[in-house]
């Protein structure tokens, strides 16, 4: 495996476990010093401490992204262990199954204080350190529903990875002057322990597989593998992309 991430430092969200944890194995395996960000401690710390039992640069930060305060705090720690923030990988996401006519106001705020304000914060304070650096790579975790209107999927996890989605484009013209590159990453349904038990249905499965051209579910190594690609400076020239991890799913 090339070692694209080498000298770099990364910070990712909701890397305790799933698509977070399988984004922060492979930025070490790409030779990038990780910090995991998550408030699941136990779980955490328990990655960090087997990655960098491997002879990675790891560590772990509590953070709760839906507080800015939390996001200074995490940041300092960053810059007083690495020194510089060159990736920040906002995975972190929540997803309350409630069609709209049935959410709750407390429901729809607590969808909308993870999934929009987190990134939000992180990015506001990110910038700055990015900028004192030379530049930097801003990655966010959206969804094909953030690109299209999904049947199996309600309203308010649409809502709001839309707006990740423009919030996206919009840092990424805006600051690539300063060298600062940001893209949102797209996937389909990710075959997960969550993902597992909500399909555990094999017709509900059927249902999800035959609306991907590939036919397969995605794992979650191929979302870690697009998030390792645009990290990279492979990709040195996709800025404000909208990356669809999908099988195809959105090109038909």
């Amino acid at each position: 495996m090339a070692v694209r991430l080498k000298g770099k430092v990364a910070l990712v969200t909701g890397a305790a476990q799933g698509i977070g944890a399988a984004i922060a194995r492979r930025f070490v395996a790409e030779g990038a010093s990780v910090f995991i960000a998550d408030l699941k401690t136990a779980e955490g710390e328990a990655l960090a401490e087997k990655l960098g039992s491997s002879g990675g640069k790891v560590w772990f930060v509590s953070l709760d992204v839906s507080r800015e305060a939390d996001w200074v705090d995490a940041l300092e720690l960053v810059v007083g262990a690495a020194g510089r923030l060159d990736v920040l990988v906002n995975n972190a996401g929540k997803n309350i199954r409630q069609p709209i006519e049935e959410m709750t106001e407390a429901s729809l705020d607590t969808m909308l204080a993870v999934n929009v304000k987190g990134p939000f914060f992180g990015i506001k304070h990110a910038l700055p350190l990015m900028r004192r650096g030379g530049g930097g790579v801003i990655l966010n975790m959206s969804s094909i529903c953030g690109l299209i209107g999904h049947r199996y999927t309600h309203e308010a996890y649409t809502m709001v990875k839309g707006a990740l989605t423009s919030l996206t484009r919009t840092i990424a013209v805006r600051y690539a002057a300063q060298g600062i590159r940001c893209n949102s990453v797209h996937p389909s349904t990710v075959e997960t322990p969550l993902v597992q038990e909500m399909l555990k249905n094999p017709e509900r499965r059927a249902e999800r597989v035959g609306e991907i051209p590939l036919g397969r579910l995605a794992t979650v190594e191929d979302v870690a593998a697009a998030f390792a690609y645009l990290a990279s400076d492979e990709a040195a020239f996709i800025n404000g992309v909208a990356f669809p991890v999908d099988g195809g799913l959105t090109a038909g």
